[in-house]
């Protein structure tokens, strides 16, 4: 694997990720749209050269950089017009057992991560009847002996097809025997060749863009207990402590994805002649454009601050929901400036627009709608009442 030196600059990350995406090119990401096929070739391209561990302390094999560099690597491969939801998980997930996990935990996952030997590209949190309301999840892990016995279902899993290691969140003290609603959930490290076909069961779900998502049923499945992370009952507040990181490399890819649009909807808006002009002559096709360009590197601006107060360990709860409330919505206006500029040709799949039109809507709704980072926001930022 290339080593990536710990304080390369992050204008050379942004040129190592742009020079690798370029041998992936529009039609390799729409074949596999097309089939609904994951990635493979991509992820063990980024993951040899480092790309993947860039988080990962150099003592275990990583480049031990911060997360303005693994913000670099995100935004790159969507603004090359690939998808980072293939392996972005693998960044924020790494996290919890980062910060949390056992020295042993630690040595025995994180260098075989690094290295590519495996993926950790899964978290199990999300419930049918819970949603975004985590603590209300109803999967339990219920201590016998030397493991536990996990039953339940999850839904809006991604990757797990394609990974080997997934963390699940599970209740392992009743709701009504705790004193707060996050008390009595647990991280657990699962082994997904053990656990499928031995009580978990994986339904793919076929929805709007390519994400390899799946339903999970856990039916007495068996966990050891050397791999529940950290201390039994405290799950929540690791998880919460790795979504900072998440909304701000989520923010990343979103700003990715709208200077691909605008780069896009430029090169369309001055080749396209309408009337014997190129269409970008009229300002009803500039001003949406100019607007939109405006409106995502702004976003990107909160997403760099996020970071830096990230990077330096500081409170950044606000800043990160910030940003990626502002990237969302920033990509997704570039998605819609970007589809009326070609007009019908932006419905035709040969033109990649419509597909990257499917794939930024997601970030409208996950990993969290904009609805709830507003009440963060009203709450944590302008000390409104709690409204849920």
């Amino acid at each position: 694997m290339i080593k990536v030196p710990p304080r390369i600059a992050e204008s050379h990350v942004r040129a190592g990720v742009r020079q690798l995406c370029a041998a992936f090119d529009d039609s390799y990401w729409r074949a596999l749209d097309a089939e609904h096929a994951y990635p493979k070739e991509f992820v063990e391209a980024l993951t040899r050269a480092g790309y993947l561990s860039v988080l990962i302390p150099r003592e275990y094999g990583g480049g031990g950089l911060d997360l303005a560099a693994g913000c670099a690597v995100m935004e790159e491969v969507n603004r090359s017009g690939g998808n980072g939801g293939a392996c972005h998980a693998q960044m924020y997930t790494m996290g919890t057992l980062l910060r949390h996990g056992s020295a042993e935990q630690k040595r025995r996952y994180l260098p075989r991560i690094a290295s590519g030997e495996l993926r950790l590209q899964a978290f199990g949190v999300t419930e049918p009847d819970a949603g975004t309301d985590t603590t209300s999840l109803r999967t339990t892990a219920v201590r016998h002996g030397g493991h536990y016995i996990v039953n339940g279902n999850k839904i809006w899993i991604s990757r797990v097809e394609h990974s080997d290691l997934m963390l699940l969140l599970a209740r392992t003290t009743p709701l009504p025997d705790v004193r707060k609603r996050g008390d009595g959930l647990s991280v657990f490290i699962v082994d997904l060749h053990e656990a499928v076909g031995h009580g978990l069961t994986v339904r793919p779900i076929r929805t709007m863009l390519n994400h390899s998502t799946t339903e999970l049923f856990f039916e007495n499945v068996r966990v050891p207990a050397e791999n529940l992370i950290g201390i039994e009952g405290q799950g929540f507040r690791y998880i919460l402590d790795g979504m900072n990181a998440e909304r701000i490399l989520i923010a990343a890819e979103c700003v990715g994805d709208g200077r691909w649009f605008i780069a896009r909807a430029v090169a369309r808006a001055k080749q396209r002649e309408v009337f014997s002009r190129p269409i970008g002559a009229n300002q009803g096709v500039q001003f949406p454009i100019a607007r939109a360009y405006a409106n995502v590197e702004a976003a990107d601006l909160m997403r760099i601050r996020a970071t830096e107060l990230f990077d330096r360990g500081e409170p950044c709860g606000v800043q990160a929901n910030t940003a990626k409330l502002l990237a969302a919505e920033a990509s997704w206006e570039a998605a819609n400036a970007c589809m009326q500029t070609f007009g019908g040709c932006g419905f035709a799949a040969e033109y990649d627009i419509e597909r990257k039109f499917r794939e930024t809507r997601l970030y409208q709704v996950a990993p969290i709608s904009t609805n709830l980072i507003l009440t963060y926001l009203a709450e944590h930022a302008l000390g409104l009442p709690r409204s849920y």
